[in-house]
């Protein structure tokens, strides 16, 4: 261990951009084993690791470094897969720059430990050595339901799973992931990695209906009453707009909408064909990691161009810095210190351009982020065939819970017990984006892993 003076950090090798603009296949290289145990060497073993606190799951990091530094694959494997329901997919799609990779010992001039690829190392090695996350089977009579198959709804059945009790689980679409299926596009996050972990759930005894809305397709009150308690992860899906004239022209859309029929079209099913752009002028607005996506994507499509408008600077952009440089790399234009101001529309009706108006940083508000200030005079068009708003999202509230008490707050929330995630009504719980609002997908995993663990202690006692 502590090699950090003779090896610097190693980022994953990427594919070239002329090869990845042409496909949608993932753009990093796994770390072979001697890669990943030449990273996990630089680890200084911390005896406070500010990379275990910075991590909401807690990760066992300088322990499973450890381990994979001295070849222990199978040991590195069980503690990587112990506190994290799906360790290969957090790898690929945490921002480590801001969470355990931003608070590495080694970020003060020598460089941070590559901890996302060493952790995708990890679990890909491990499966192709045979190895598995354990699971008991159904050990108990209690049945507990999911609503919602997306990060925080895995990982609630994950843990479930893991206590011997019975877990089925509904999910609206086709396939199962929510967010990890139709939100990340495959660049990010191939689609048979999510397949595989929903396989092993399935294995260990997980119960999937899909096509199933629950308060549609199926009463809530059917779905209660066959259960001993639910966890409710139906994420946030409800497109936020900015309120500009000429925003609800037909082609401004919503960047889920749109990444969802591309994915879709990956999938080679039927999706809505109104979201072809090849040879068209795509503009983004928003600065998150959702917009690269978009914008990155649109790239794939075969777009004319692709612009992205963002009201703050590079330094202040919502996404991680990782994705930015890659769309970068990949040809997206982006105009920064740019405020939206109207969806300029033709005489047919349509979006032809965005009218926006420059900015400067100003002094810093209540919760830190500086002001922005429109410069005069400064007006200018960005010529658009498509405008795509990837502005954040609210959760969408079902009719189902108010009918059954379950309090929501002022922005759709809802209201739970933070230390138990038991909502308003006893019995029901919930977690990830519908409680928190649009975050990570290590939040909405944490958020189902402690609901687990109170809802086992809850009906176990």
């Amino acid at each position: 261990m502590r090699e950090f003076l003779t090896t610097e950090r190693l980022e994953p090798t990427k594919r070239l951009v002329v090869e990845r603009t042409k496909d949608f296949g993932e753009i990093y290289e796994v770390f072979d084993k001697n890669d990943a145990a030449s990273q996990s060497d630089r680890c200084i073993q911390c005896g406070d690791p500010f990379c275990l606190n910075k991590c909401p799951l807690h990760n066992y990091i300088p322990q499973w470094l450890k381990s994979v530094s001295e070849k222990d694959l199978e040991f590195a494997f069980k503690l990587s897969n112990e506190p994290s329901p799906f360790p290969e997919v957090m790898g690929r799609v945490c921002p480590h720059d801001r969470l355990c990779e931003g608070d590495c010992t080694l970020n003060d001039g020598h460089g941070a430990i590559t901890i996302g690829s060493v952790e995708t190392h990890i679990t890909e090695a491990g499966f192709k050595a045979g190895f598995k996350p354990e699971f008991p089977g159904i050990t108990t009579d209690k049945k507990v339901a999911v609503i919602g198959s997306g990060p925080a709804g895995l990982s609630v059945a994950t843990y479930l799973l893991r206590s011997g009790i019975s877990v089925t689980m509904y999910e609206g679409s086709d396939r199962a992931g929510g967010l990890l299926t139709y939100g990340i596009p495959n660049f990010k996050l191939d689609k048979k990695i999510v397949e595989r972990r929903v396989a092993l759930l399935e294995e260990a005894g997980l119960k999937l209906v899909l096509n199933t809305k629950v308060g549609d397709d199926i009463s809530f009150e059917e779905v209660a009453d066959a259960h001993d308690a639910m966890f409710i992860g139906v994420g946030a899906t409800k497109s936020k707009r900015a309120g500009l004239s000429g925003e609800r022209a037909s082609n401004v859309y919503d960047a889920m909408d749109y990444l969802t029929a591309i994915q879709k079209k990956n999938f080679k099913t039927d999706y809505d064909k109104k979201f072809d752009f090849k040879d068209l002028n795509v503009v983004v607005i928003g600065g998150g990691d959702t917009a690269m996506d978009c914008l990155r994507t649109a790239k794939r499509e075969g777009a004319k161009s692709v612009t992205c408008l963002y009201r703050r600077d590079a330094h202040n952009m919502p996404g991680s810095k990782k994705e930015y440089k890659n769309a970068m790399e990949e040809g997206v234009d982006f105009t920064f210190l740019a405020s939206p101001k109207e969806i300029v529309l033709g005489e047919n009706g349509k979006a032809i351009a965005v009218e926006a108006v420059k900015t400067n940083l100003g002094a810093k508000d209540s919760d830190g982020r500086q002001r922005m200030e429109e410069v005069k005079g400064s007006e200018f068009r960005a010529n658009a065939d498509v405008v795509i708003m990837s502005l954040g999202f609210d959760p969408a509230v079902p009719a189902f819970l108010h009918e059954n008490g379950i309090e929501t707050n002022s922005w759709g929330g809802i209201i739970i017990n933070e230390e138990t995630h038991e909502t308003t009504t006893a019995g029901i719980y919930a977690g990830g984006d519908c409680f928190r609002g649009a975050d990570l997908v290590v939040t909405a995993a944490y958020d189902g892993r402690e609901a687990a663990r109170s809802i086992a202690n809850s009906l176990l006692k």
